[in-house]
């Protein structure tokens, strides 16, 4: 039974075996769990319960992580997207007074376009249609995104009225705790030490528990709450999108989760080796689980489902067959019933992890043409779009949007193909839908 894993994983041809896909199905699972907690908070703001959304979390992005794995074996794990989740209670439910049963439907009704979209092929066409410039600046965008996250996370990076950011207190215990885990972390990996990034997180964790800024937990094994609050309330609403206002809203929740999915997936290809002649393998099996994940989280009761950049940790440390995925489904599954321990990975214990792969992402920066502005410019704009809009989509519209103007300036218009020039008013009806 190993051996025929083995060899539908590919284990030979990627080079891994079984230890490292665990480790690296741990540590996705470790920089991503927080997704178990944070999703029932924000969600929970629309009035939905927050241990329905809770179950919801866990089983969507197990079943989404399984797919992928085992569909498209790929090292991706997938869950509720951050952002799109608050779009959802505070822009939707709250801003517009729609009923969260009704932004249910409508995640339900933007899924089945996403199967459509995707079975036709449009997803696929587009993302091979990508420059690879573009798609190495993507990649590195998305390093910079997570890095970003890491930092703030860890307290580093904290808002500020006069100059929007600024350097955190390091009068905080926790920020130390974060600078003692990326410095640890660093060093194991400049030693080349196995599993550098885990190790990492396991030492932060120690600390903060002897220093008493982690609490222990109170017990171990807890049961998961009920589903039934948000089981199938999508479907029963869908007559509920009866106005343009709520197409709108629909579209919305499409067009976010179209590109923050595509964007990720192409970094994380490119992260971990996978593309070959500027395209992706096995990209349609791919973006078919992405797709499903999504149709799967609206029944089950949950913002919509996508891939998670979290995965290039696990990439990190190694993982590189679909098993990865799995592994991170599995531990998903056990984290329904084990959740009083995960409080003991809080963000300041992840947070060196994000940083510390936003540096080995960054890498792909080498890969772009610099000394061609054509390039640089809509590259430079991806990459720092991502970070300083928080928002991997927004930061790829700014690239996409200014690559066919800065072409055309150069004289090389005919070089842009068809795609990317329906991607550049794609783009802008984009940007405008979220400004509306």
């Amino acid at each position: 039974m190993g051996a025929k894993l083995e060899k539908y994983f590919m284990f030979d041809e990627l080079k891994t075996n079984w230890r490292r896909e665990l480790l690296a199905g741990l540590t996705t699972f470790v920089s991503m769990c927080y997704i178990l907690f944070v999703n029932p908070s924000v969600l929970g703001a629309s009035g939905m319960d927050k241990g329905a959304v809770f179950t919801a979390t866990a089983l969507a992005s197990a079943l989404a992580c399984f797919i992928m794995g085992i569909l498209a074996k790929y090292p991706i794990a997938s869950a509720p997207a951050l952002g799109i989740n608050a779009f959802f209670a505070y822009t939707v439910c709250i801003g517009m007074k729609v009923p969260w049963e009704t932004a249910l439907a409508g995640v339900f009704v933007a899924s089945i376009i996403f199967l459509l979209i995707t079975v036709f092929k449009l997803r696929e066409m587009i993302i091979n249609a990508i420059p690879a410039d573009l798609k190495f600046a993507i990649s590195a965008g998305i390093g910079m995104f997570i890095a970003f996250i890491g930092l703030q996370d860890g307290g580093l990076i904290v808002a500020n009225k006069s100059t929007v950011v600024g350097l955190g207190s390091l009068t905080t215990g926790t920020t130390w705790l974060t600078i003692f885990g990326l410095i640890v972390t660093a060093i194991l990996m400049i030693r080349r030490v196995p599993g550098a990034i885990f190790v990492g997180m396991v030492l932060t964790s120690l600390l903060g528990v002897f220093t008493g800024m982690i609490d222990l937990p109170h017990g171990i094994v807890s049961a998961a709450p009920s589903l039934a609050p948000t089981f199938g309330v999508a479907i029963k609403h869908i007559g509920s999108i009866n106005s343009l206002q709520l197409w709108v809203v629909v579209l919305t929740f499409l067009l976010v989760t179209f590109f923050d999915t595509a964007g990720t997936l192409v970094g994380l290809a490119q992260q971990a080796g996978f593309m070959k002649n500027n395209e992706m393998p096995r990209v349609g099996k791919a973006l078919m689980a992405d797709s499903s994940s999504m149709f799967i989280g609206s029944i089950l009761g949950t913002s919509p489902v996508g891939a998670f950049v979290e995965s290039s940790a696990g990439i990190a440390v190694g993982g590189r067959s679909g098993m990865t995925a799995v592994f991170t489904g599995l531990f998903f599954i056990l984290g329904m019933f084990f959740s009083p321990l995960l409080a003991v990975v809080t963000t300041q214990v992840t947070a060196p992890a994000l940083i510390i792969v936003g540096v080995l992402m960054a890498q792909n920066l080498t890969h772009i043409h610099w000394n061609k502005l054509e390039i640089a410019i809509p590259s430079f704009l991806i990459i720092i779009g991502m970070p300083l809009t928080y928002s991997i989509s927004d930061g790829m519209a700014l690239g996409m949007i200014t690559y066919p103007i800065m072409m055309i300036a150069a004289k090389r218009g005919k070089e842009v193909s068809v795609v990317m020039y329906a991607l550049f008013f794609i783009f802008i009806g984009f940007l405008w839908i979220l400004n509306v």
